[in-house]
């Protein structure tokens, strides 16, 4: 039998809402088809947004949106997007399927989503290709209240008040797509551009968001944070408020990344351990920000994670469409998990991608629309954003096949302000239940709910079957002197909540 110790009495500190977050870029079938039908489509929506979608993001809490990108931020125009839809200019999106992309959701579409959505706003700017200048009459069209030239515009366009950008990025991937820089040239631009996004509400400042490394680039967070803060005080509120970090769990290598249903056990656990390694790059990238951040002010935002295979037959290649089986619930539970146990440092997580693109929560097919195992993780989640982290350990025994071995159980463990605890545990075992007792230091048990989430390794749900793979009650639990003890299933997530 495992023990799980949870000491109610040791919160540590708060899991922000964000770490929830998520990521649409014009790529594929994420914006177009996905969440924005356009106002004349025969799918029900409002203002072209898609109902049934926003409908299951509200479901899920969603905390924030990161738009448009991406690789595809730092090749956009943001004027481009704005004023009367048949004047707006077309494009080829050369960096996703080589289609048409005619501008018909710009900024004020991605603020009317976030609006319906009920969620904060997380701009990303085109640092790569675009000008100081444009970017700063971006953050002045959205945010100004007064009378500029472009509130001015952004009033004659439909919007009189102005919206709240509530985090915006200077660049994205800029040691990649995003311009091939070096960290110090970067660095010098990021000091240059954060200068002209101005704070135009005194009472709604804008998070700026620094690009940070892709995986286990230390040398880059290194050289960012010392050309960054050279000759800048240790922490100026406003300069640098995030830094970024992206990961992606790849069974196998960027060549050949591997099918998103077709795999055996070997696989299931490699997958699974690449995952587990979001934990050691967040330890590594803390202890560089740690020297030029001790007081932990600078959030580290992991705003691409998720995991990525190769696109799902006869689909086109640049749309990343794949599908999503219980192996991605696993690797979504094990990555909120790391990040509520790091929530010290990491404020701030955007799942890649929403609809239709790589780990997505939704997929849509037409006026069809299924929810995914990962949807159904967020799902069961929720319960911890805004929570606090509370102390906790669980006894585990290695699984696995060869090499690739892994802790058998992961759990993390919040408490909201009404004083209920939430516990999220995984059983990453592709066959074995295993026996669980909860203890708690003090705590008296009083009332108890659970949902999992479980199944084969290789189930998923489609457009025929939208229901194979679901959050169900859990009720196989006995409440005992000291906490609670039960049995979890092989291939699964457990959610438990205790008054």
């Amino acid at each position: 039998m495992a023990k799980l110790v949870i000491n109610e009495c040791k919160r540590k500190d708060r899991i922000n809402a964000e770490i929830y977050g998520h990521f649409s870029e014009h790529l594929g079938r994420c914006i177009y088809e996905g969440l924005y039908v356009g106002e004349n489509s025969e799918i029900k929506n409002t203002n072209g947004m898609r109902d049934d979608v926003v409908e299951a993001l509200k479901e899920i809490k969603v905390p924030v949106l990161r738009w448009p990108g991406g690789c595809f931020a730092d090749e956009y125009h943001w004027k481009d997007g704005i004023g009367p839809k048949e004047k707006r200019k077309k494009m080829i999106n050369t960096h996703w399927g080589g289609v048409v992309e005619d501008n018909s959701f710009g900024t004020h579409e991605f603020m009317e989503l976030c609006r319906q959505i009920g969620c904060k706003t997380y701009i990303n700017g085109n640092l790569g290709s675009g000008t100081v200048q444009e970017m700063s009459e971006w953050v002045e069209y959205m945010t100004f209240e007064g009378v500029s030239p472009m509130a001015d515009l952004r009033k004659e366009n439909g919007h009189e008040q102005s919206w709240r950008v509530d985090y915006f990025g200077v660049g994205n991937e800029n040691w990649g797509c995003g311009g091939n820089m070096t960290p110090v040239h970067y660095a010098n631009e990021f000091r240059r551009y954060q200068t002209y996004i101005r704070n135009y509400k005194a009472d709604a400042p804008v998070a700026k968001i620094c690009c940070g490394a892709n995986v286990d680039d230390y040398h880059w967070t290194e050289d960012v944070l010392k050309t960054t803060h050279d000759h800048t005080p240790k922490y100026l509120h406003g300069f640098m408020d995030g830094l970024s970090l992206h990961y992606y769990t790849l069974p196998g290598n960027w060549d050949s990344k591997g099918s998103a249903t077709d795999f055996d056990e070997e696989v299931w656990y490699r997958t699974l351990k690449k995952a587990l390694y979001m934990d050691t790059l967040i330890k590594g990238h803390s202890a560089i920000m740690n020297q030029y951040d001790p007081d932990k002010k600078i959030g580290m935002i992991v705003d691409e994670w998720g995991c990525w295979y190769d696109v799902e037959p006869g689909t086109n290649p640049g749309f990343l469409f794949q599908q999503n089986t219980m192996r991605d619930a696993l690797v979504a539970g094990i990555t909120l998990n790391i990040f509520n146990k790091h929530c010290d440092r990491v404020k701030m997580a955007n799942l890649a991608q929403l609809v239709n693109v790589l780990q997505s929560v939704i997929l849509t097919e037409g006026e069809k629309m299924v929810k995914t195992p990962t949807y159904h993780v967020f799902h069961m989640y929720k319960e911890h954003q805004n929570a606090y982290l509370l102390e906790s350990h669980i006894d585990t025994k290695e699984v696995g096949i060869g090499e690739d071995k892994v802790p058998n159980l992961y759990e993390s463990v919040s408490v909201n302000d009404q004083g209920i605890i939430t516990i999220s545990l995984n059983n990453l075992s592709a066959n074995d239940a295993e026996e669980v007792e909860v203890v708690f230091a003090e705590k008296v048990v009083g009332d108890v709910k659970a949902t999992i989430l479980s199944g084969d390794m290789k189930d998923h749900n489609t457009f025929e079957n939208t229901d194979r793979v679901i959050e169900k009650d859990f009720t196989d639990f006995k409440v005992t002197n000291k906490g609670v003890s039960f049995v979890i299933p092989a291939c699964s997530v457990l959610n438990i909540r205790i008054n």
